[in-house]
């Protein structure tokens, strides 16, 4: 049976904050600010908002309600991402059925953080990594991420010029876009030589924590008929959570369960995208990445860099504003951040880094580290209309 797609649900604006190493801005400003833009984008205003999905790991003691107040909206939706960089897609997708139903008219889905490499390493602790891998030195995420790509190389004799392609690939895409913080020329004499941090990663296979702040607004089709806006349709998405449950070190979090389902509701393929946006935390969840959703065959997402050009000059686009890895990693809104790329090429103002008539995209995000992976999986495809 065909599942059920996402008609009558469209993006109609989004926005990003400048990206800075440190901020005097607090976390709730961010906020405000990318929404704020974001609702400008869509010639909307905060009192046509009645839902709000938010992620941010520096919020406390506020919450999603208490965000809520503070931006003076009634909602009757609300969600607070507790998915790490899987949120923001897990929450376009609640809010569409939402608005599909009827429920909801205008949702703005916001990620934001204000931290740097300090608090970055001592928040992405969970109880696991506290109680057993603790003891042992861990680094935070780059222990974990460290034995997940050593454990890809063994299992599928890729090496580290492979991964080095993917992040020569990303910087060139940066460098066109004023926005990243890292734009200098990425050389694989660089990549191979740069500082050592857990092996076999090295300096530019880690994401640099960084402020600021990513959303979107999504409306019902009542509401977009009137506005004189670019709009993009949500085509197809999914989900999936402790993939596979009990086994760390299968290298995947669950893409390729849900991706015949959302290439069904999207009515086109992988070959038919324009470019890709995947949660680049570490090279080699890219990989995975591409390859749960389809782009690649199992333990063959290399051979896309070594066979094809995957900048914005090339025939499969990947990361075009130079993802988190060149861009920053604003800690919740690495999970938004190819969001507002995807969206901002289908409104066909990427500036200088813009695909050429880009009509679909697909993005993923990953998230949730616990001990040894990401626990949460998410993925959409959108089309501009």
């Amino acid at each position: 049976m065909t599942n059920r797609n996402y008609d009558g649900v469209y993006i109609v604006g989004t926005s990003q904050t400048k990206y800075e190493k440190r901020t005097e801005k607090t976390v709730q400003r961010l906020i405000w600010e990318a929404a704020d833009l974001a609702l400008k984008s869509a010639k909307l205003s905060w009192k046509d908002v009645d839902g709000l999905g938010l992620t941010a790991f520096t919020m406390a003691p506020d919450n999603i309600t208490t965000i809520a107040e503070n931006l003076g909206v009634q909602c009757k939706w609300l969600s607070q991402g507790l998915y790490g960089g899987a949120s923001g897609i897990c929450q376009m997708l609640q809010a569409a059925r939402l608005i599909q139903s009827g429920d909801l008219d205008v949702a703005v889905i916001v990620a934001a953080d204000a931290f740097d490499v300090t608090s970055h390493m001592s928040m992405s602790r969970g109880p696991g990594q506290h109680d057993y891998m603790g003891p042992w030195g861990y680094g935070a995420a780059n222990g974990v991420f460290a034995m997940q790509t050593r454990h890809y190389m063994n299992t599928f004799g890729t090496q580290r010029e492979d991964f080095g392609r993917l992040c020569m690939s990303f910087r060139e895409n940066a460098r066109l876009n004023p926005n990243a913080l890292l734009r200098e020329p990425l050389t694989m004499e660089q990549y191979l030589n740069a500082r050592p941090i857990a092996d076999p990663l090295a300096l530019y296979d880690c994401v640099l924590p960084c402020c600021g702040s990513d959303a979107i607004v999504m409306v019902s089709e009542r509401v977009a008929q009137r506005l004189d806006v670019p709009k993009v349709k949500l085509k197809g998405g999914g989900e999936l959570h402790n993939y596979p449950a009990n086994n760390n070190y299968a290298l995947s979090a669950g893409w390729e369960t849900f991706r015949d389902r959302m290439w069904d509701q999207a009515q086109f393929a992988p070959k038919d995208v324009d470019f890709v946006q995947v949660y680049d935390d570490y090279p080699v969840m890219c990989f995975v990445q591409l390859e749960g959703m389809g782009f690649a065959e199992r333990g063959h997402a290399a051979d896309l860099f070594r066979e094809r050009d995957c900048t914005v000059r090339g025939t499969f686009p990947v990361n075009t504003g130079g993802g988190q890895l060149s861009a920053g990693q604003c800690g919740a809104s690495g999970g938004m951040i190819g969001v507002y790329e995807a969206i901002t090429q289908l409104r066909g103002e990427a500036g200088d880094r813009q695909v050429p008539n880009a009509r679909r995209g697909a993005v993923s995000g990953y998230g949730a580290v616990s001990y040894g992976r990401g626990l949460s999986a998410s993925a959409c495809v959108l089309e501009r209309v």
